[in-house]
């Protein structure tokens, strides 16, 4: 919208209302000697200069793009398709703005009720909102909803080890100030007897994932049997890539699915911004947190689309609401929608088929040509698109060689949040890694881990 400045007569009228005769009494309070401190500011450029400096500075970044990368642990460098941009460039879009007025916001809303069903089909869920911040947030809301739904008895959540470091602390930071537990997470990764075992009367939830974080696969056989018989709910986080090709949480019993959504054609961006995907069962949406659209009717008989259910919602319930989400990733939802309908389902699959290949070749490439172990906690155990390496010295020391020597970003550095992992990295393979690339890290890591 256009800034319309207040004129003279409406700044006298304020101040009048205020009882101050200037501007400058509102700052009276300040000492006079820091209102206008000397800051020392460098003289101004023109804007060719600054363009120039600007480039020079973003020159110094190191990125995905620049050199290779095989960084993930929940971040990860997938093709975009130009599709993606156009679509989210277009200037209908370009607005967080939560779509009230159905009459007004037709074309977000369907959009959003695409994006809506098709993370239904992926998960195999009832319902779906739209949307969240990013995946560590949509656990956390997951978490707060399952303790929503259980009885005040009920004031434990087992949270696996195996989830993303960054995710339990969220959920962690949401659960301050509630009566509400985290237990389970002393548990070893990828240990799902000892969570079962802490089931009992007092659990509301055990939250899984599923690849985990260390890119393998859970053993998830009778697992929603066991945590419904306790009278809990299972959350599962995914990768939504991984649904394309491996069994969807849905199908296996799960009451929430969460995920980011960033690899559905969401570039890495420094970190953001992302997108939260929060799917369940339809028994439980209206404890489900975030906006959620439907379709209907107008008065004419036309399909149309509204804003559903919104009695949920922070600007009606207040602080009876199910979540304080109000504001959210509508256009990064929107990214995702177009992702998933240019791939489509074959698509989709064939994406998966390339992260899963690609990754087992590399982790083959590095136990055989530079004699890494391939995820020592747990060898043999299937993974898809990361697998972790042990090495003879830090991780943090190996991923410095490998950028300053090599021009390669490294893995993910496990021992900055597991015990005992300090020689290990995570390393992530995507469809966009090719074979020389591949090469280039393990001659890489052969030679400095000799």
């Amino acid at each position: 919208m256009s800034y319309l400045p207040h004129t003279e007569s409406e700044r006298r009228a304020m101040l009048n209302t205020l009882g101050i005769s200037c501007m400058e009494e509102l700052f009276a309070d300040i000492p006079e000697h820091v209102r206008f401190p000397d800051l020392k500011l460098p003289l101004p450029l023109s804007q060719m200069e600054l363009e120039k400096h600007l480039r020079e500075l973003a020159g110094q970044n190191v990125n995905a793009s620049s050199h290779e990368c095989f960084l993930g642990a929940g971040a990860y460098h997938h093709y975009i398709p130009a599709t993606v941009d156009y679509v989210t460039s277009r200037g209908e879009f370009f607005t967080a703005y939560t779509p009230y007025q159905p009459e007004a916001s037709q074309g977000m809303l369907q959009a959003m009720f695409e994006y809506q069903s098709m993370i239904c089909q992926l998960t195999e869920m009832d319902v779906t909102n739209a949307s969240h911040y990013d995946g560590a947030t949509a656990l956390a809301e997951a978490v707060r909803m399952a303790l929503n739904l259980a009885s005040d008895e009920r004031q434990k959540v087992i949270l696996s080890s195996a989830v993303n470091p960054h995710y339990r602390e969220t959920v962690r930071t949401y659960l301050l100030g509630s009566e509400a537990s985290l237990i389970g997470e002393n548990a070893a990764p990828g240990d799902m007897d000892s969570l079962v075992a802490l089931l009992d009367d007092q659990v509301a939830a055990l939250v899984i994932q599923n690849p985990n974080f260390l890119g393998q696969f859970e053993d998830v056989a009778g697992l929603a049997e066991k945590v419904h018989q306790a009278g809990a709910l299972l959350i599962v986080v995914t990768d939504p890539i991984a649904l394309g090709l491996f069994q969807s949480p849905g199908s296996y019993g799960a009451d929430v699915v969460v995920a980011d959504g960033q690899p559905l054609g969401i570039p890495l961006s420094f970190g953001g911004p992302y997108l939260g995907i929060l799917a369940t069962r339809m028994q439980y949406v209206r404890q489900m947190p975030g906006r959620l659209v439907g379709e209907t009717v107008d008065q004419s008989g036309r399909r149309g689309y509204v804003l559903t259910l919104a009695a949920r919602e922070q600007h009606i319930r207040r602080a009876k609401a199910t979540s304080n989400i109000c504001t959210n990733a509508g256009l990064m939802a929107l990214a995702a929608a177009t992702y998933l309908a240019t791939l489509g389902k074959s698509g989709l699959r064939r994406v998966a088929e390339l992260c899963y290949h690609k990754s087992h070749f590399a982790a083959q490439q590095l136990a055989e040509r530079a004699g890494l172990e391939i995820n020592p906690h747990k060898p043999g155990q299937p993974f898809f698109k990361e697998f972790s390496v042990q090495l003879p010295r830090p991780a943090e020391e190996v991923n410095r060689i490998l950028l300053e020597d090599f021009g390669i970003i490294g893995g993910f550095d496990l021992g900055s949040c597991y015990s005992g992992f300090e020689q290990q990295m995570l390393i992530a393979v995507t469809e966009m890694k090719t074979r020389a690339a591949i090469d280039r890290l393990v001659d890489a890591l052969a030679k400095i881990t000799v």
